[in-house]
């Protein structure tokens, strides 16, 4: 086989492994980041700052959606936090245009749009993702906030 044949075979099963890893991970909810400039993040859970985005919190929690305008995974992910907005009482779906508010963006350590944040009623952040999430991720996200 050709030397070239090598490197587009190569090339080719790198690429195809590279979707794959981002297939499986995109819109999946892990973990949390630490806010620059708060707490450290090896404090409890309720010792956590509130993220301020300058908006209004839901009584039981905030969906804090960092979008830009060219972004079409943002569209669906807006669609499917506002219908998990609208159905589960208490909630809210809160949209940030990232290019307009890159202060909070860089705060936030927020590295892709979309990016998903979920705040308890306090404003704290409890979980985030990156890319559009499914529903079932956004109701199995809203389970770790709890009733309120």
């Amino acid at each position: 086989m050709s030397p070239g044949l090598w490197v587009l075979l190569v090339a080719v099963a790198v690429a195809a492994g590279l979707g794959l890893y981002r297939a499986a991970t995109d819109g999946r909810f892990r973990g949390t980041h630490e806010v620059r400039g708060a707490q450290p993040a090896a404090q409890a859970a309720d010792d956590r700052p509130a993220v301020d985005f300058g908006g209004d919190l839901g009584e039981r929690a905030t969906l804090l959606q960092f979008s830009s305008a060219f972004c079409a995974p943002c569209r669906a992910a807006r669609r499917t936090l506002g219908e998990v907005a609208t159905a589960v009482p208490g909630v809210s779906h809160v949209e940030v245009d990232a290019e307009s508010d890159l202060e909070l963006v860089r705060r936030l350590g927020i590295l892709r749009t979309p990016t998903t944040l979920v705040l308890d009623g306090r404003g704290r952040e409890v979980t985030r993702a990156s890319g559009a999430p499914t529903k079932d991720q956004v109701m199995n996200a809203l389970a770790l906030v709890g009733p309120e």
